[in-house]
C-alpha cells in the first residue's frame, strides 16, 4: 500500500490518498501563518485505520513544516501523541516565549 500526502492549501489541510485513488483516505486540518502551523484535527476513513495513513500524514506535514522553517502547534491529539512517540520532531513544537513573573 502506497500513501501519497499532498498539501491542499485551499482546503487548509493535508490529504492522504492510497495507491493513486481519487478518494481521500485521511486528512490533517490546519491553520497556517508565516511563522506557525497549527494542526487542528486529523481524520482517517474507517477502512484505512491502522494502516499507516495517519502516520504518513503527520510525517509529511511535519517534514514540510521543517522545510518551511515553521513552528508547530499540535492542538490535534493525534499530532501531539505522534510527536511524543517521535522525538526527532519535538524541536518543531511552538514554545511560548512569555514568562509569568512571580
Amino acid at each position: 500500500m502506497t500513501v501519497e500526502v499532498k498539501d491542499a492549501p485551499a482546503a487548509k489541510r493535508y490529504e492522504a490518498r492510497v495507491d493513486g485513488e481519487a478518494e481521500v483516505a485521511g486528512y490533517a486540518a490546519y491553520l497556517r501563518t508565516t511563522e506557525l502551523i497549527a494542526f487542528l484535527h486529523t481524520e482517517v476513513a474507517p477502512e484505512y485505520e491502522g494502516r499507516g495513513v495517519g502516520s504518513a500524514l503527520a510525517r509529511a506535514a511535519l517534514d514540510e513544516a521543517r522545510a518551511a522553517d515553521l513552528r508547530v502547534l499540535a492542538t490535534c491529539p493525534f499530532f501531539a501523541a505522534w510527536i511524543a512517540r517521535h522525538p526527532e520532531y519535538e524541536d518543531l513544537l511552538y514554545q511560548s516565549r512569555s514568562k509569568v513573573s512571580d
